[in-house]
């Protein structure tokens, strides 16, 4: 096991709050990867990005930092922009 997740399993007995939020925050955080790596793979920086969702290049930043307050709409916009289409499942 490693470090990091010794300190999270360690963590999450410890305080509950983190254990009770922790798979939220996790998912937040990896959707913003996504979006980070379809952006980079799109060969756009944040500014091009930006423009052509006429936006600031700050707004993408956040999107891509702290995407567990996305709109589902805004996430549209993106992936449109990415020439990516939007998947959503349930499970």
């Amino acid at each position: 096991m490693s470090d990091l997740k010794k300190y999270v399993k360690k963590r999450k007995t410890k305080d509950k709050a983190y254990a009770e939020h922790y798979e939220s925050g996790y998912d937040g955080f990896k959707l913003g990867i996504m979006l980070r790596q379809a952006r980079v793979n799109a060969g756009l920086t944040q500014e091009e990005l930006a423009q052509k969702l006429n936006t600031k290049k700050s707004a993408i930043s956040r999107i891509e930092n702290h995407a567990e307050d996305i709109r589902l709409s805004t996430l549209e916009k993106v992936a449109e922009a990415l020439g990516k289409t939007l998947k959503l499942s349930i499970n």
